[in-house]
């Protein structure tokens, strides 16, 4: 920043000769041998005219040497301000809860992640640059004219404070539109994105002209939003022009009036007439940087509040080795609620043996995935604690938890890249034989050899170029090769045939060996096995046992079998 700031300040002073030169060229022809340069020594009228060539050359040269300079040097820094912004807010927007996810919308947090920081971007590639040279000018040519007429430099000072104010009055009323202008763009990135993710669906209820019709809402409201400020910034040029004229024309005639009467010499009035020019209509530029400096500080505000927005699940400060981990889980008293809702856990308890396969089972809504959420953290515990070999999952470090933790949910998401990427994603250094062997115990090989490419068949973006059996059982897949000590399995096998469930069912005996594993199912043949089964009702656990003892308490578990095995034909648990 330094040295493009002087880049800029030795440019612009270059920039401010050529009048000088001006001034002692007409000097020379009007003084001659009594010209300032003939003082120096240079007596001759050629002599002066080839010193003024050889300096116009030298300062022609350096002003574009220290422009190309300034310009690579702002513009570098302009993309290194951008980059690092970005991932300043995107690892910030990593670390938050995932009820923030839940709650915000992804295209208003692309926005700003994307066009918001773009826009400071285009403030520093040139606005920095424009306001420094402006001050230089102020200053440099403000001083020379104190100088050589401090009358002259009285009355081209006259519209300085008038520009100035008027400056500042436009960029105070210019704040809050821009800060309406972005959060309209947000609220149409929101709407595109939201959009474009649920194509299948506003095709499937042909509802094109609809979504057409609030997305020409969004985008009105946007250009209205833009069109406000627009009709205050496009007035300020013209204003400002004004001011400059009528001191342009003091200039021009007090410098002349004084010029006639001998007051100063005609070279020096040449040099006052050019060099006002110079001071004078960079200011036109002032309203061009304004505009931008208050689009970027609305945009750089939104991401400022982002980057303020409190950490709610900080992390543990104890290591947790993944090799000694055993796998035993205890929850103590838990409590929980999502915001604005009633209590979903309340003296939540449940001890899960290391090595042992626990199932959970429930209607929706009775808190199966929450425990789930609060195991790895992605909602902070309100009451209670949550034990991992003893040890509180708070204190240790979300990193090490995590990575203790295999989860494969109901929801996948694959990213766009090969079938081998997104088997290997977060094992990173996976061989293709490990990656393999992952997809063989996920029942995934037989269809995966039989696409175009093989492992390295591009997936598409969240993988829809996959059915839904095939991206949960590469899910699978990339859980199994993660090898953790804890496997969670959330509805693993809801997406897939009873053929492809059945084939992933004689793979779990081997996957859950020597590991604890949480299986939650609605289908209770996948948890038959378990070593344990857990059926949950509001938040609470109402019946626990193995599959053969729950049967034989005739409950809710038993009532569950015989609906989803057609014994009977009502699924409620019993209250």
């Amino acid at each position: 920043m330094s040295l493009a700031a002087l880049c800029s300040v030795l440019n612009k002073l270059f920039d401010l000769a050529p009048p000088v030169l001006i001034g002692l060229a007409v000097d020379v022809v009007v003084q001659q041998q009594s010209s300032w340069l003939a003082q120096l020594g240079v007596n001759s009228v050629p002599g002066q005219l080839a010193v003024l060539g050889l300096a116009s050359f030298l300062i022609w040269s350096a002003e574009s040497l220290f422009e190309y300079l300034y310009a690579l040097l702002w513009r570098n820094l302009a993309q290194t301000v951008q980059h690092e912004f970005r991932i300043e807010a995107y690892s910030h927007l990593q670390q938050l809860e995932m009820a923030f996810f839940e709650t915000g919308s992804s295209g208003r947090l692309l926005a700003i992640l994307n066009d918001d920081i773009n826009q400071l971007e285009r403030f520093l590639d040139h606005g920095a640059n424009e306001i420094l040279q402006l001050i230089t000018t102020v200053v440099a040519v403000g001083g020379a004219m104190v100088v050589l007429s401090p009358q002259v430099a009285g009355v081209a000072f006259l519209p300085i404070p008038v520009i100035l104010a008027g400056s500042i009055f436009f960029q105070r009323r210019l704040a809050p539109r821009y800060q309406d202008v972005r959060e309209r763009a947000g609220d149409l990135a929101s709407r595109l994105s939201n959009n474009l993710g649920g194509m299948l669906t506003i095709k499937s209820y042909t509802a094109e002209s609809w979504e057409t019709a609030r997305l020409t809402e969004q985008s009105q409201s946007y250009r209205r939003s833009n069109q406000r400020a627009i009709r205050l910034s496009a007035a300020f040029i013209p204003l400002i022009r004004f001011a400059i004229l009528f001191a342009f024309l003091a200039i021009l005639i007090f410098g002349g009036l004084q010029a006639w009467q001998g007051a100063i010499a005609v070279g020096t009035y040449s040099f006052l007439v050019f060099i006002t020019q110079r001071l004078l209509w960079p200011l036109t530029s002032l309203g061009r940087t304004l505009d931008d400096y208050q689009r970027a500080m609305a945009s750089c505000q939104r991401v400022i509040d982002l980057l303020e927005i409190p950490i709610a699940i900080p992390s543990g400060n104890r290591a947790l080795p993944l090799h000694s981990v055993r796998g035993h889980l205890r929850f103590d008293q838990v409590g929980f609620a999502y915001a604005d809702r009633s209590p979903l856990l309340q003296g939540f308890n449940l001890e899960v043996p290391a090595g042992s396969t626990v199932g959970i089972v429930g209607a929706t809504g009775s808190g199966k995935s929450t425990i789930v959420k609060l195991l790895l953290r992605l909602y902070a515990l309100q009451e209670g604690r949550i034990l991992l070999d003893g040890h509180s999952i708070d204190q240790l470090l979300l990193s090490d938890l995590r990575q203790a933790i295999g989860l494969v949910s109901q929801e996948v998401f694959l990213f766009h890249g090969t079938v081998a990427d997104n088997i290997s994603y977060g094992s990173f250094t996976a061989t293709r034989p490990e990656i393999e062997r992952a997809a063989e115990l996920a029942e995934a090989a037989p269809f995966i050899q039989a696409l175009p490419h093989g492992y390295d068949t591009l997936v598409g973006e969240r993988g829809q170029r996959l059915s839904g059996g095939q991206r949960q059982r590469i899910a699978l897949a990339r859980a199994i090769l993660k090898d953790p000590p804890v496997l969670i399995l959330d509805e693993a096998t809801a997406a897939v045939d009873n053929e492809t469930e059945a084939a992933i069912q004689r793979s779990l005996d081997q996957i859950t060996a020597q590991r604890t594993t949480l299986v939650i199912a609605h289908r209770l043949s996948t948890v038959r096995h378990a070593d344990s089964i857990v059926v949950m009702d509001h938040g609470q656990i109402i019946e626990q046992g193995q599959h053969d003892q729950l049967l034989q308490l005739e409950g809710a578990y038993a009532n569950l079998w015989r609906v989803q095995a057609g014994l009977r034909t009502n699924g409620a648990l019993p209250q």
